[in-house]
This record gives C-alpha cells, structure tokens and sequence, in this order.
C-alpha cells in the first residue's frame, strides 16, 4: 500500500515502488511532455520511512519550496518539487489509500483554459464541450499559462541556438509565441524586458533558420505592444545577413512604415535613432 503519494492539478500518483523516475520519456515511470523537462528529470527514491528525490542531470535542476537541490533530498509531507515549470506536491499519506492509478489525461478548456480530465463529457467550470485536441497531454497538464516561467523558457531557447539546435529552438520560441500571443489578445500589456527577451530570440531564430518568419513575430508584437525593440533587439536585426535573406528587408520596411502611420506628426524623440537604424536597413 502507498505511503506517499504526488498531486498536480486535479490528478494523483500513489509511489508504490521503491523507485519513481519523473521526465519526458515515454519510458518513465510518470511522463510530463513538456520541453523543459529532460526525457529522464529526477527519480525519487522510496526506503523504509523515508522518500528522497534526486536530479538525474536534468538541464534546469529540480527545485523544492523555491531552492535548487544538490544531490539526494528527503521531501516531506507538503514538499512543492519544480521540474521546468511543472509544479508537483508530495504528500504522506497517513492512512491506507487507494490503489494506485494511472494518471490518465488531462486537457485545457478551450474557452476558460482551466485544465480537467480527458474523460469529462464537457469543461467543469464552464461548460464547453469542444476542447482543442492540441492541449491534450499525456501524463499531467503544462501549468497553466498565467504562470509562465519567462526567464527560464528563455535559458532553453538560448541553449538550443547557441548549440545551432534549431528545430528544438524553433519548437520553444512556438509554445512562447502561443503564449504571448494568448496574452496580448486578452488585452495584457506586457513587461517591456519579457518582450525584448523573447523578441531578440526569435529575431536569432530567424537568422539560424534564414526565414523572416520570426522576425515578421517578433515586429508584429512590439507594434501590438506600442513599443520600439529595444537597441539588443535592433542589433540582432543587423546581423542577418539581408543579401542571404532578401525577405527581410520588406518585413522591415512594412514595419517602418506602419510605425510612422502610427505617429503622423513624427515619432518620439526616444524612437528616432531607432527609427533611423531600421529604416537604413530597409535601402
């Protein structure tokens, strides 16, 4: 019978054996398909009265409560264990539980983008009965986008250009462009350093991938957002190599000239030098 058990959401995970391994993989004991999950993350370890999780050379770590482990750790009752932007609680169960279950599906509702059981006939929180077969996953639901891990999304994207892995960069910047885009249509004004951040990723994305699909993005939010990219974000614009991507340079020019549609009577004297190093781009 389990003695500890893990809750996400509205699923549990009795721990029956003497081990759990938690990851992407398919082949572990819990899945969570999400790209900052390493196929094989973190393994906790069942012996007598004590469990312990270990990190198994994950990319980003394993973190309980808020602080990155080194090394095996006891959890207790109430434990909150961060795997990418999972967060799963551990619990010890004082009396007899249930037998252990599988953890099924979960999918998001398309309409209120609350997370509930596959099997459910309709969303239970609002009523909507046409979820999108996209936000179905195995194993356990990616948080919630409200809680996105800007930062930490941006590390891996990082990683996977610098190492010229493009399509894995290209299916990151995909989920943080879902997610800036859900964001922006819900009428959200964005953190000017999130925008530049993810904008100057998608900008080296589109020079490694030589396509001026991310860059149209990348202009597209910062003219929803009202706001110039950054000089980082201009500087990245100038490394593409506009002879090797002659597509480029009409996404600037579209984007100029928008811009100056916006303001008839001449930009901020904030934007002009800006302004003025897009626009020599564009001859």
């Amino acid at each position: 019978m389990a003695r500890f058990r893990l809750r996400f959401l509205l699923q549990e995970f009795d721990i029956v054996g003497p081990e759990v391994v938690i990851g992407r993989s398919p082949e572990c004991h819990l899945t969570i398909e999400d790209p900052l999950v390493s196929r094989q993350h973190a393994r906790i370890h069942v012996l007598g009265e004590e469990a312990t999780i270990e990190d198994l050379g994950s990319r980003n770590g394993v973190r309980i409560n808020g602080r990155k482990i080194e090394g095996a750790h006891v959890l207790k009752d109430g434990d909150r264990i961060r795997l990418g932007t999972q967060e799963l609680v551990f619990s010890a169960v004082q009396r007899q539980g249930r037998a252990a279950r599988p953890t099924g599906y979960m999918r998001v509702c398309a309409a209120c983008g609350t997370p509930y059981p596959e099997v459910a006939p309709q969303c239970p929180h609002c009523g909507h009965t046409e979820p999108r077969d996209e936000d179905t996953i195995s194993g356990l639901m990616v948080e919630p986008r409200r809680s996105w891990t800007f930062q930490l999304l941006g590390e891996v994207i990082e990683r996977a250009i610098a190492t010229r892995r493009s399509a894995e960069a290209d299916r990151l910047m995909r989920r943080a462009a879902k997610e800036v885009d859900d964001r922006m249509t819900g009428g959200e004004h964005l953190d000017p350093n999130q925008v530049a951040l993810i904008t100057g990723f998608a900008v080296r994305l589109a020079s490694l991938q030589k396509d001026s699909e991310w860059l149209a993005w990348a202009l597209r939010v910062h003219r929803r957002q009202q706001v110039m990219p950054s000089s980082e974000v201009i500087d990245r614009i100038e490394e593409i190599d506009l002879e090797a991507q002659p597509d480029v340079r009409p996404v600037l020019e579209a984007f100029v000239g928008s811009y100056r549609q916006d303001y008839p009577d001449g930009p901020p004297s904030a934007d002009l030098a800006k302004l003025s190093r897009l626009e020599k781009l564009t001859r």
